[in-house]
């Protein structure tokens, strides 16, 4: 199976954009790997599978969550739909997406959620 995203990503890139040592994967699953909004449409489709393979369990529902944070009634319903967030199973699939979304905001992309990315990781160390 393809690989979306690889441990060896995670090792560096985790410290160094959310501040904690990278989790250990023990559950990598089949996901999208770019699950935002515009990749699903009415009916549910889910469009645009080319970064898809194997990713830390919760990714997708971590990457969607991600892509709500600016409206948090929002987020709150993405929260409830994917009670894996939040909890130590999904722990390694949120510290990634806190760590590859800072990197866009650098080419220029996504600074809109700049902060909000930045209290979600602060969220995390907290844990």
């Amino acid at each position: 199976m393809r690989v979306a995203v690889r441990q060896q990503y995670m090792d560096p890139a985790i410290p160094e954009f959310v501040g904690i040592t990278a989790p250990v994967v023990t559950c990598w699953t089949a996901a999208h790997a770019d699950l935002h909004w515009a990749h699903v449409t009415a009916p549910l489709r889910i469009l645009d599978w080319e970064g898809g393979g194997q990713a830390p369990e919760g990714f997708d529902a971590a990457t969607r969550y991600a892509y709500t944070l600016l409206q948090p009634d929002t987020a709150a319903r993405v929260r409830d739909a994917f009670p894996l967030l939040g909890g130590p199973a999904a722990l390694a699939a949120e510290a990634t997406v806190c760590a590859q979304l800072p990197q866009t905001v650098v080419r220029g992309d996504n600074s809109t959620l700049e902060d909000q990315i930045r209290a979600w990781s602060a969220e995390l160390r907290r844990r």
